[in-house]
């Protein structure tokens, strides 16, 4: 499966870079068996941090672009915990989405899909998964959005 993920990256113009260190009192990822538990990953580009309030300084498609790199970022760390090797990567299984809103802000699901679609585009079938996506009154470094992840591999 490594030539077929990495294939549809190139495609997309995208490469998986070296995952940062984690900036606080955790590890990356947590593998038991063929499960591999995915650090949340905060909305990042090239750029820099990608941060505000998804319903008062980011729209709904903001913020599914800002989900969108997570999802690179989760990809990225799943690459890093196979030891560069991502055609180890079976399915996803479930991810939880973290979405830095309003209070009135209901579209939650709507910027979690950013990320849920970068997935399937990428893995087909094997990016279909269960999903949480949740409103936070505040997320670290007021990010947008934060997304953890569970894989399976082999």
């Amino acid at each position: 499966m490594t030539n077929t993920i990495e294939s549809r990256l190139a495609d997309l113009g995208i490469t998986l870079d070296t995952p940062p260190a984690p900036a606080a009192n955790y590890v990356p990822s947590v593998r038991v068996g063929d499960i591999l538990y995915v650090s949340g990953q905060i909305s990042m580009n090239a750029d820099g941090l990608i941060t505000g309030k998804v319903g008062a300084d980011l729209s709904v498609e903001e913020g599914a672009a800002a989900a969108r790199t997570c999802a690179i970022s989760l990809l990225a760390q799943v690459k890093a915990a196979l030891d560069g090797d991502i055609g180890g990567l079976v399915r996803v299984v479930k991810l939880t989405g973290f979405v830095n809103s309003t209070p009135d802000f209901t579209d939650q699901p709507k910027v979690i899909n950013g990320c849920s679609d970068f997935l399937v585009e990428v893995l087909g079938d094997a990016g279909r998964h269960a999903r949480s996506a949740v409103s936070a009154g505040a997320l670290p470094l007021n990010v947008a959005v934060e997304i953890e992840g569970i894989f399976q591999v082999k």
